[in-house]
């Protein structure tokens, strides 16, 4: 039989029902499992201060909440429409054409449960066995997972440090193939912080242009977490004539501080959102209603708490970064935007710890510093791009200063 366990699928024996070979060496998301080993250790009485989730630690907007509590006591609670109700859909539409310069009609866009379940549709309805799926890396760890789910083949061009962890145009044409179905674009990145220009964004246009057959994800989630002026355009505005296969996908998770309203959206072709919307269909169905009520009201509403997160996240990430550079060992390039520090680790590989543990790895790393000095990071290693490690400056100010104390602490004892 197959047996399921917290980090994948593997096998171990041949009697009784078997799982489906698609789950086979499929491993949980890092960032999921290092979150997961370190409220375990918390709950053996450490005190452990985990970086590994990138989830805002504000609250949601009140005037959020209190939409959700309306619509709910208004009766709001009935099945909704698979591909989300009408005043969301006309909230996302706003939304797209005052801050993005994008116009969609209702059968253009759909409502998913997270941004997770965006990517997860439109994989599901396009992806083939075979089918290539170009990921730059470093990368949020679900896309190429994903993509494997359905006999996709996630290709990895890399992003160095040495750029800022911006694609170049150059990287992506070198692995482009006839094979090549989509092209996902993660800028803010996770788990970088890059950001790409415009000019780096045209040059990524004109290498589409020669594969008319490609789709391109643009996935614009933490598109207001920009710092130090920088600005940031839809890849769709700068290429409208790529515009019949761009999906632009995002959600209220970052910006508003909604993780666990579990409120994604995109807006695209109509053939796509339509088959989208029948993998949705035969999958969740709708998203909750009273979520609904409140991400429209989100979307709809004033600015003041993006910017006050801007604010403290972009304060956050310099004090965290001259920190780490600071660290012997370490280089930190400098975020541009997201919540993230993605700090290198190469000159620390093969010391070894107090306790005589050799550090081959980034992961052997990061598994040292959460048992050692109790600080929960994620390894470049999960990321697609090592040695490096990833650290959320999405906690509070003294946690993130004791943190970095720790691993500047860690890496004194290394030999």
């Amino acid at each position: 039989m197959t047996e399921v366990s917290g980090t994948g699928v593997s096998e171990v024996g041949a009697s009784g029902p078997r799982l489906a070979k698609r789950l086979e060496g499929l491993p949980a998301p890092a960032t999921i499992e290092m979150a997961r080993r370190a409220r375990a250790l918390r709950a053996e009485g450490h005190n452990v201060i985990s970086l590994a989730l990138g989830e805002p630690d504000f609250a949601t907007p009140s005037y959020a909440v209190e939409a959700a509590h309306r619509a709910a006591l208004a009766g709001d609670t009935k099945y909704p429409p698979v591909d989300g109700k009408p005043a969301l859909k006309a909230a996302i539409a706003r939304k797209f054409s005052r801050e993005n310069g994008l116009a969609f009609e209702p059968d253009e866009l759909i409502v998913c449960n997270g941004g997770k379940q965006v990517i997860f549709n439109a994989f599901m309805a396009t992806i083939n066995p075979g089918d290539e799926v170009v990921v730059p890396a470093p990368y949020w760890v679900s896309y190429p997972l994903i993509a494997r789910m359905f006999g996709g083949i996630p290709v990895h061009p890399e992003c160095d440090e040495v750029d800022g962890f911006s694609l170049r145009p150059e990287r992506l044409a070198a692995v482009m193939t006839s094979k090549t179905k989509w092209l996902v674009l993660n800028f803010p990145n996770n788990p970088s912080g890059a950001l790409c220009t415009d000019e780096d964004l045209r040059g990524i246009a004109a290498v589409l242009r020669d594969y008319p057959d490609v789709w391109i994800l643009s996935d614009e989630i933490y598109e207001h977490l920009v710092f130090d002026n920088h600005s940031f355009r839809s890849f769709a505005a700068i290429a409208p004539d790529l515009r019949g296969r761009v999906l632009t996908m995002n959600g209220v998770a970052k910006a508003y501080a909604m993780t666990g309203w579990r409120v994604g959206y995109a807006g695209g072709p109509r053939e796509l959102i339509a088959a989208m919307r029948v993998v949705q269909g035969n999958a969740t169905s709708g998203v909750c209603t009273v979520a609904q009520a409140a991400a429209a009201a989100a979307l709809d509403g004033p600015s003041d708490m993006i910017r006050e997160m801007v604010s403290t996240y972009a304060r956050r990430r310099s004090m965290v970064v001259d920190t780490l550079q600071a660290v012997p060992g370490f280089t930190c390039a400098v975020p541009s935007g997201a919540f993230y520090a993605y700090p290198g680790i190469a000159a620390c590989l093969g010391k070894t710890t107090r306790d005589g543990r050799l550090l081959r790895t980034d992961t052997d790393f990061a598994m040292a510093l959460l048992e050692q000095a109790y600080v929960a990071t994620v390894p470049g290693s999960a990321f697609g791009l090592s040695p490096y490690l990833r650290l959320s400056c999405a906690t509070a100010d003294a946690d993130l200063k004791e943190a970095c104390a720790r691993i500047a602490r860690f890496v004194e004892t290394l030999r």
